[in-house]
């Protein structure tokens, strides 16, 4: 094999090598298995009633869970991994979940996309209130 053979096979090798290595199966926005929603926990409280504001919501990092409150009485849960590259969204202003790697940004009600670059909502959890408390279902 002469040597301008091997060195574009070579070169072919490596870009082949690095296409692979950048490439996952995350449904082309970099989620990963961020739309998986979080692990159960058993049914532990997540949170008091008390503690997520009307018009807004709460983050809970170490449950990788936000709790929203879009309209009094009314809570929601979310996955709080952001869809876009898997980082932990983390505010809740405006009527908006915000996710600070990219700047995407989710409904309180639904979580659906209100900026990109995120393009899937973050997945729902499973939530039941009672007495106060917030719990996984």
């Amino acid at each position: 094999m002469n040597a301008r053979r091997r060195a574009v096979l070579a070169a072919g090798a490596a870009g082949a090598a690095a296409l692979a290595t950048g490439c996952g199966s995350s449904g082309g926005d970099g989620g990963g298995n961020a739309g998986s929603p979080p692990p159960s926990d058993g049914g532990a409280e997540l949170a008091r009633t008390a503690d997520v504001p009307v018009g807004g919501g709460t983050v809970l990092k170490e449950r990788k869970i936000v709790v929203t409150q879009p309209t009094e009485g009314e809570f929601k849960a979310f996955s709080a991994v952001c869809t876009h590259a898997s980082c932990l969204v983390s505010t809740v202003s405006d009527g908006a979940i915000g996710c600070p790697c990219h700047g995407s940004r989710f409904s309180i009600t639904d979580a659906a996309v209100e900026a990109g670059p995120a393009t899937r909502p973050l997945p729902a959890v499973r939530i039941s209130v009672s007495g106060g408390a917030i719990r996984r279902a």
